[in-house]
This record gives C-alpha cells, sequence and structure tokens, in this order.
C-alpha cells in the first residue's frame, strides 16, 4: 500500500469517526440484525456522502476494504470501479461476508454492475454458507431491479429459486423471495410471467419454506396488479 493511498484510508475512517453515532451502533445488530466485528455506527447517508466525492478509486476500494471495518467496507463497495472488479475480488470479498446488510449493499452498489456477475449467481447458488448463498440471491435480485442481462440468464436464475427455495435460513429464504419478486415486477413481460409461474408452483409445494416463498411472491404480484389497474385509464 503507498503512501497516498495510506493518507486516503485514514482520512475516510477519520470522516467516518466524526460522523459516528452511539445510537445507531447502539442499534445496529438490536434492531437491525447486522453483526460486525469492527463497526463504529454511521448512518447509510453518511457513508453515502463521503463516499460520493471518492468514485471511482479501486485501488482506495481495496485498502478500506483491507481494514476490516464494517463501514469503511461499505464505502469500498460505493468507491470501487466495476469495471476493474474481477471474479477473484468478487470470492474474496464473499468470503468476509458477515451480514446482510454488506452482503446488499456491495451487491446492490457495485457487483450487480461486474460483467461476470451472473456467473457468481450461479456458484453462489451452489455455496452452503448463509451469506454466501444470499450474496447470490441478493445479486440476482439487484441485476433484475437495474435490468442488467438478458432472458436466458434470468431463467436459469429462476431455476436457482426453485432449487434453493426450500433453504429455510432466514437471510437466504429472504433473498430468494427477493429475486423472485424482483424478477416478476421488474423483468420483461416474458420472464415476469415464469417468475409467477415459479412462484406458484412454489406456493403449492409441500416444503413450509418453499410455500412461503410462492405465497409471498403472489401477493406481492398482486398488490402491483392491483395498483396498475388502479391507474389505468
Amino acid at each position: 500500500m503507498t503512501a497516498d493511498i495510506k493518507d486516503r484510508v485514514a482520512d475516510v475512517l477519520h470522516a467516518l469517526e466524526r460522523a459516528t453515532s452511539a445510537r445507531v451502533r447502539e442499534e445496529m445488530g438490536p434492531r437491525f440484525g447486522i453483526h460486525a466485528d469492527k463497526a463504529i455506527g454511521v448512518q447509510m447517508a453518511a457513508m453515502q456522502a463521503i463516499a460520493k466525492p471518492l468514485y471511482p478509486d479501486h485501488a482506495l476500494a481495496s485498502a478500506l476494504w483491507e481494514t476490516g471495518w464494517y463501514e469503511a467496507r461499505m464505502v469500498a463497495s460505493m468507491v470501487d470501479d466495476p469495471a476493474l472488479v474481477s471474479p477473484e475480488q468478487m470470492d474474496a470479498w464473499r468470503l468476509d461476508f458477515d451480514n446482510w446488510a454488506i452482503v446488499d449493499t456491495v451487491c446492490a452498489k457495485l457487483f450487480d454492475r461486474v460483467p461476470h456477475a451472473f456467473a457468481k449467481i450461479d456458484q453462489w447458488a451452489a455455496l452452503n454458507d448463509e451469506f454466501g448463498r444470499r450474496a447470490a440471491f441478493a445479486l440476482l435480485a439487484c441485476r433484475a431491479i437495474h435490468r442488467r442481462g438478458d432472458d436466458a440468464e434470468y431463467r436459469h436464475g429462476l431455476a436457482l429459486i426453485e432449487a434453493c427455495a426450500t433453504d429455510e435460513r432466514n437471510f437466504v429464504k429472504k433473498a430468494v423471495n427477493w429475486a423472485l419478486r424482483a424478477i416478476g415486477l421488474k423483468a420483461s413481460p416474458a420472464l415476469q410471467t415464469a417468475a409467477r409461474e415459479t412462484a406458484a408452483r412454489l406456493a403449492a409445494s409441500t416444503d413450509r419454506t418453499a410455500r412461503w416463498n410462492g405465497k409471498d411472491a403472489m401477493r406481492a404480484f398482486a398488490r402491483a396488479d392491483d395498483r396498475t389497474s388502479e391507474t389505468s385509464p
């Protein structure tokens, strides 16, 4: 790490420390289920404000990630250059995922813009650790929300959703559901139909978790349809 990067990392950490909130730090675990070994306690808006003028900076992002601080890693995901993110970096960062917030933020702010995202979705869905598998479906959801990728990739994603819909671990279950809803609401019309068919099959499953995933997604689709009908001439 160069002296310049060390100084810039120190500047970011000092900015985060100035933005710290005892209340945010105290509520991270009990209220929001965010558990991190090294956390300062900074609101998302403050982290975004710190990151905004720094983008893009791949070297700084890598150095911030290596500090191990939760907030520094959040900022890292916001300042990194997706064009420079390698598959190896994605795997290395994924190994460090230890709470749902860092998973979702990294996927939403960075990984969903990386060209090899769908390859990682496929690989990570096969993992057995909770946050690794969550990362697969959080990434799939973020790609669908931002409409990145072709229909064939999302059809494969729906197959992964159906295969993992019985995983009852909370952070996996919610990410699987998120991905199903995202495809059913944000993707192409053909994919929306396919997602709704997937949800219907899951809703009829004998497995409790799969059934919950299907029924919850179907309720989300019904609410969206109701809103559409209300606004139609």
